[in-house]
């Protein structure tokens, strides 16, 4: 059987299963959803990265997350997105350490080579990016500068919202409003209304915060003491919208926008043009 096809008929037994909770049992309905919103898809294994990484590990709510080092001088952390693991930014490390940078690469809770955290197995959520970040700069830092990714991108935002200091941020395809893209489970799994406000308030319990704090727009308002963006994001993003990493530009006091086409969502980190202008914007 294909992977298309095997993936069709498990959505459909899905949307069954979710059409009948949301009659019959909306509570356990919510507590799968919230479930299946915690769980990464899966990345597999990567070819080993850039030559001389020096390897660690460091605590984070009562579990450990990896990292890998490069280089000296003042330190550039990177933060992944959504399922990905710390070898999407094998093509920045070079460029960075040559450019006189100590490179920090991160990997979340549940991650990689990360352990689980508070979620167990292999889920996760925005707030343990927030930590892993926040645990690593506290170990390794300060930060000169944080680059990330997609999902790690808003959480990294929203951890200089919250108080880490950082010289510069770099966001790359940056996630936008989160409601925004759990409204998307919904039809996706076809559960209604009552399924819905049972997951929100789940989700809300475990991340122990509103949602619409990772509206990153929206928490900028009114701040001065934001340290210089750049946000790069590609035209064609399937997966983040461009006009999710615009509405950030703006609302973020002289942020550079800087976009791209062609590149989707992932293939900007091994674009040399895109790794070039985060260097460059690093140096200035």
């Amino acid at each position: 059987m294909s992977l298309t096809i095997t993936r069709r008929l498990v959505g459909g037994l899905l949307k069954v299963a979710f059409a009948t909770l949301e009659r019959v049992a909306p509570g356990p309905g919510s507590v799968l959803a919230t479930r299946i919103w915690l769980t990464p898809p899966h990345t597999s294994p990567a070819a080993p990265g850039p030559t001389g990484g020096r390897r660690s590990t460091v605590p984070v709510n009562g579990s450990t997350v990896a990292v890998e080092e490069w280089g000296e001088g003042p330190a550039v952390f990177l933060l992944h997105g959504w399922g990905r693991t710390r070898r999407d930014f094998d093509a920045f490390v070079p460029p960075l350490v040559e450019a006189g940078f100590r490179v920090i690469a991160v990997e979340a809770s549940g991650h990689g080579d990360s352990a689980p955290g508070p979620q167990g197995g292999r889920r996760s959520l925005l707030p343990e990016f927030i930590d892993a970040l926040s645990a690593v700069t506290d170990r390794a830092g300060p930060a000169y500068a944080i680059v990330a990714h997609s999902a790690g991108a808003a959480s990294a935002a929203r951890a200089v919202l919250d108080g880490l200091r950082t010289e510069h941020l770099v966001l790359l395809a940056p996630m936008g409003n989160l409601l925004d893209y759990t409204a998307v489970l919904r039809p996706t799994l076809g559960f209604g209304r009552r399924i819905d406000a049972g997951f929100h308030r789940r989700l809300e319990q475990r991340s122990g915060r509103p949602l619409t704090d990772f509206d990153v727009a929206e928490g900028v308002a009114g701040r001065v003491d934001l340290p210089p963006m750049l946000v790069v994001h590609d035209q064609t993003d399937r997966r983040n919208p461009y006009s999710d990493g615009v509405r950030i530009a703006a609302a973020w006091p002289g942020a550079e926008l800087c976009p791209t086409t062609g590149l989707g969502h992932v293939r900007m980190l091994r674009d040399p043009a895109v790794v070039e202008a985060v260097v460059t914007f690093l140096r200035k």
